[in-house]
């Protein structure tokens, strides 16, 4: 099931010298000054590796979930603010775009999405709602053949510098969820307001995120994405992508810390011999190496599933939450080893360290992810009384 096409490895190696010749130059700089960097991101577009699921015929590439995987795992494993992009960009926007759009709104975005000449949000969190999205307070309310959206949402990823906002409002309360509605909104709209967060991020600082507000903001019926009271169905699709970008991303974290834990144990001597010499050391590697193989399995089998056109949410909650957890504990057992050195950003695991923590939470944190598991292995209570 998990051996890679040829056309899949093709793609692999792609993301993988790309990332080496475009990213890794300027992930250090990004994440010290807190740097979003369009042009590294705009070449990605150019070389087909941002709308891998999307079709050709709407400026994709056409490849699957199984080939955007890998290239989420490759650019992962050089700069999660970089992957992060991609994970909204594709998995979040483009993919809901493509499931749910009209015609005329697919043509609009989904090309210059997948080019990178527009840029993408998904507009879902609030500082209220978070995990329950049911509890969210932005407002849409019908004004003749408009809809006027109030509200306010925050640590939206790409919202300071995106083109297009993937927009949730709650157009009736008294129906919670099913009230949910999803609007395609411009974000050079009159009523639009963003700005970045303030405080400072523990890790992903190469990323932008940003506060939004909408006051007044008025938009056609057009704009909607899907029928009024599906926002909740379409929010809960696209989270299937954006979790298995967030999986693909940790598989590609965990991949790098065990590269630098082997280049240090093979050249860092104590004691006269080389620091992967001792057993104790031997072991973590080991460990290490044993996660990263169930976590990029897990992985693959979530994006295998969603090819196949199968249910795949607990696949892809699995994968999250093994891949994350699995690779925190990478990360880090590789600053331990790398002793002093891997406390500073003299060397990269400093940083994989903190963005790991980022991983655990987007998309649902690790509660979540075994909440979903469970109630899907628990199933329906047969015996419950209405």
């Amino acid at each position: 099931m998990f051996e890679l096409s040829a056309e899949e490895e093709v793609i692999r190696d792609r993301a993988r010298e790309l990332g080496e010749r475009v990213v890794r130059p300027e992930a250090r700089r990004s994440d010290e000054d807190r740097v979003f960097n369009r042009a590294v991101l705009e070449e990605l577009g150019r070389a087909g590796l941002v709308g891998g699921p999307i079709r050709k015929v709407y400026g994709g590439s056409e490849l699957g979930h199984r080939a955007q995987a890998l290239i989420y795992e490759e650019l992962g494993r050089i700069d999660s603010a970089v992957r992060g992009f991609l994970a909204v960009q594709t998995g979040l926007v483009a993919s809901c775009i493509q499931a749910w759009a009209s015609e005329e709104q697919k043509l609009r975005w989904l090309p210059p999405l997948c080019r990178v000449e527009a840029i993408g949000c998904y507009c879902l969190t609030e500082p209220g709602a978070g995990s329950d999205v049911a509890a969210m307070s932005t407002r849409a309310r019908r004004d003749g053949a408009d809809w006027v959206i109030d509200g306010e949402k925050f640590w939206i990823t790409n919202g300071n510098v995106a083109d297009v906002a993937l927009v949730f409002a709650q157009a009736d309360p008294e129906k919670k969820h099913k009230g949910i509605t999803a609007f395609l909104v411009p974000t050079d709209q009159p009523g639009f307001r963003r700005e970045k967060m303030t405080a400072m991020e523990l890790g992903h600082r190469g990323a932008d995120h940003a506060r939004i507000r909408f006051e007044g903001l008025r938009v056609p019926d057009a704009a909607r994405l899907g029928a009024v009271g599906e926002g909740f169905k379409v929010a809960m699709a696209a989270l299937d992508c954006g979790r298995l970008g967030v999986a693909a991303g940790a598989v590609g974290v965990h991949a790098a810390c065990l590269d630098a834990v082997l280049d240090h144990a093979r050249r860092r001597r104590q004691f006269g011999q080389r620091l992967g010499d001792f057993q104790m050391i031997q072991k973590t590697i080991a460990d290490m190496h044993v996660g990263l193989e169930a976590a990029r399995c897990l992985t693959m089998k979530a994006a295998t599933d969603l090819d196949a056109g199968r249910d795949a949410t607990r696949a892809v909650s699995v994968a999250k939450l093994f891949a994350t957890e699995a690779a925190a504990e990478a990360a880090h057992q590789a600053v331990l080893l790398h002793g002093g050195r891997g406390y500073s950003n003299d060397y990269p695991v400093e940083r994989y360290y903190r963005d790991i923590v980022g991983l655990e939470i987007y998309e649902g944190s690790s509660n979540i992810q075994r909440l979903i598991i469970a109630r899907g292995l628990l199933g329906r209570d047969e015996g419950q009384t209405l």
